[in-house]
């Protein structure tokens, strides 16, 4: 088994070995992950983090020996916390990193870092004042960072921040926690998931005071939340039928 970390800002995820191949997800600075295909310009990974899998350009990975994966994984997660900020590489100049990049393992490489960042468990009501970072951030299928995020990815990363592992997509998501039986029952920091007409889970957001929910739709926006959906402030409209909503934390 192959074992790899990433030293760059974001490295696209995805779902084929090839450029036009769509996206995914994306790996940020700091993750780690296992190998589990290579081949002569792409490999085939597994995140550490979630489990998440996808394809990565040979050019954009960086190799390391099963001692220094296994030492990385054992030690506690330290995430940025702010939108942006530099990483120092020696000789090298800067890096400009995402909020939720990894930070525990930058002495390894003689990286330094002198922003802000998280290492512990946050109390929930923290939910709803990191997403706020978030606002306005484009939304981008397969994205993880204010450049460009999904629905499932936004969640993910607020979760993660504040020291929660959730999964990477919203069909995942929905399986964990207790199932609440109506919007009234759910406090700031919990989600709401939507379904299509198929009944697939398509969409999640995170539930926030006085009947709002912050959610990537276009952009990471704010709309009301009732027990038929989201209704947009702008259109005036339902873009969302409501599924379930779930207290994961």
């Amino acid at each position: 088994m192959l074992f790899g970390i990433c030293l760059l800002s974001i490295v696209p995820m995805r779902d084929e070995p090839k450029d036009t191949s769509e996206l995914v997800s994306q790996v940020l600075y700091g993750e780690s992950f296992k190998i589990i295909e290579q081949r002569s310009k792409w490999s085939l990974i597994k995140l550490s983090f979630d489990g998440y899998k996808g394809w990565i350009d040979n050019k954009q990975l960086v190799k390391i020996d099963k001692s220094t994966y296994e030492s990385i994984i054992s030690k506690k997660n330290i995430y940025s916390s702010d939108l942006i900020e530099f990483i120092q590489l020696k000789e090298k100049g800067l890096l400009a990193i995402a909020i939720g990049s990894n930070l525990k393992n930058i002495e390894l490489f003689n990286h330094h870092f002198d922003g802000d960042s998280i290492s512990s468990v946050l109390p929930k009501e923290n939910i709803i004042k990191t997403s706020l970072l978030l606002l306005n951030s484009p939304y981008l299928w397969g994205g993880r960072t204010p450049f460009g995020i999904d629905c499932s990815g936004f969640t993910q990363l607020i979760y993660k921040i504040n020291g929660y592992k959730i999964d990477r997509d919203a069909k995942d998501q929905a399986k964990l926690g207790q199932v609440l039986s109506f919007v009234q029952e759910s406090e700031p920091g919990d989600l709401a998931f939507f379904d299509n007409k198929e009944g697939d889970i398509i969409h999640v957001g995170i539930i926030m005071k006085d009947n709002y929910i912050i959610h990537a739709h276009g952009h990471v926006r704010i709309d009301r939340l009732d027990q038929t959906g989201i209704y947009n402030v702008d259109t005036k409209k339902h873009t969302h039928k409501l599924r379930v909503i779930k207290k994961i934390i």
